[in-house]
C-alpha cells in the first residue's frame, strides 16, 4: 500500500469514528454500568428486593467497610446499586447518580477489594465520563434540560 493510501484510509476511519454520536456512547457507557451494578445487586436480595442474610454477613465479615455499621452499609451499597442502576438505564440524574458510584468504587477499591483494580478503574471511566460529559440525548436527563430552556 502506497504511504497516501494509507493516510486516506486512517483519515476515513478517522472521519468515521467521530462520526458516532456521543448520545451512542453514552448510552453504551450507562447500560454497561447498570448491568454491573444491577446483577451485583441481585446477588444481595431476594426476589422481593429485601436483603439477604448472606449480604448482612459479607458486610460484616468480608466487606467491613469503616465507619458505617455493616447493617446500614448493606442497606445503602445494595440499594444504591438498584436505583442508580435504573436511573443510569434512563438517564435521570445521571451526573449525581456517577459521582455515587464513583464514590461507591472508590470504597471497594480501598477497602474492599484492593486487587480489583483492573474492573475498578474500567468502572470510573465510563463513570466519570458520564460525569463530565453526561447521558447525552438518550436521556430522560436531555428531556428535562431541554424544557427548561
Amino acid at each position: 500500500i502506497e504511504m497516501s493510501a494509507l493516510v486516506n484510509l486512517l483519515e476515513t476511519g478517522r472521519r468515521l469514528a467521530e462520526g458516532i454520536p456521543y448520545s451512542l456512547v453514552a448510552l453504551i457507557a450507562r447500560l454497561s454500568l447498570a448491568s454491573v451494578f444491577w446483577r451485583s445487586a441481585q446477588t444481595k436480595v431476594d426476589e422481593y428486593f429485601q436483603l439477604k442474610s448472606t449480604t448482612f454477613f459479607l458486610f460484616k465479615e468480608e466487606y467491613k467497610v469503616p465507619v458505617i455499621p455493616p447493617d446500614i452499609a448493606a442497606y445503602l451499597a445494595t440499594y444504591q446499586e438498584l436505583i442508580g442502576s435504573v436511573l443510569l438505564v434512563i438517564g435521570l440524574a445521571t451526573r449525581l447518580t456517577a459521582l455515587a458510584f464513583i464514590g461507591m468504587v472508590a470504597v471497594i477499591q480501598v477497602f474492599v477489594y484492593p486487587s480489583g483494580w483492573p474492573d475498578h478503574i474500567l468502572w470510573f471511566a465510563l463513570l466519570f465520563l458520564l460525569f463530565a460529559r453526561g447521558p447525552g440525548a438518550i436521556s430522560v436527563d436531555h428531556l428535562i434540560w431541554r424544557r427548561t430552556k
